[in-house]
């Protein structure tokens, strides 16, 4: 069993190699925000362009960037290990102006992929918090997850989420703003294998927990949680 590293948000990690991605003279309407995360454990630190520009550099295992403003439109993401000009990612990816997302470079450099979704930044309604649980461990089969109250025996109550397969993203959860416990079992046990702690979550907040692999592959497993809107 494993803990999150980080009980908080994290932090930019990687250089922001320009600020200002979007089409110079396009206006609001014509704009995406989005955001990238490194979760593919075996991955070197990358590199990574959009449109052909290269926005963030040696961004290492487990780091996700701040929402970058970008040209709404087919959007091509490039990833790239460090300091060199082969793409282990290349993709074409539909971004609608005025919408959030969030790109996971997931599974193992072998077989490494892009995972978009759809963020749903809206406030959440008075007194609640939002929070999305996304499975990108490679090494887990199907998970069920508890969000529960701190300290809860999860062996006296039903999962939250139940058989969730790699690469799948819950919807958001609206739940009272509080402290929570993310407990994460293979399906159909109620054997721990990531454990967050208690994770405090004040009202109209936004989170996204990401399961992954341990640096290299395999367990322990860990998570990291994203902030999506303070």
């Amino acid at each position: 069993m494993s803990r999150f590293p980080r009980l908080l948000v994290l932090a930019m990690i990687a250089t922001i190699a320009s600020a200002t991605l979007f089409t110079t003279g396009c206006g609001d309407d014509a704009r995406a925000r989005l955001r990238v995360v490194h979760s593919s454990p075996d991955a070197p630190n990358v590199d990574v362009a959009v449109n052909g520009k290269t926005v963030l550099t040696d961004v290492p295992y487990e780091a996700a960037s701040k929402y970058l403003t970008v040209a709404a439109g087919s959007t091509k993401i490039e990833v790239r290990p460090t300091g060199t000009t082969t793409n282990v990612i290349s993709a074409t990816v539909p971004l609608t102006a005025k919408k959030d997302y969030t790109v996971l470079a997931v599974d193992r450099v072998a077989s490494i992929a892009p995972l978009v979704l759809t963020d749903d930044n809206t406030a959440p309604a008075t007194g609640q918090i939002k929070l999305r649980l996304v499975h990108a461990s490679p090494s887990a089969g199907n998970v069920d997850i508890y969000v529960e109250a701190p300290g809860t025996d999860i062996s006296t109550v039903s999962p939250t989420l139940t058989n969730i397969p790699f690469k799948a993203a819950s919807d958001y959860l609206s739940v009272p703003a509080g402290s929570y416990e993310v407990f994460i079992t293979p399906t159909g046990t109620k054997t721990v294998a990531i454990d967050s702690g208690s994770l405090a979550i004040s009202a109209g907040q936004i989170r996204t927990a990401v399961a992954l692999d341990a640096p290299g592959g395999g367990a322990p497993l860990t998570a990291i949680v994203l902030s999506d809107l303070n």
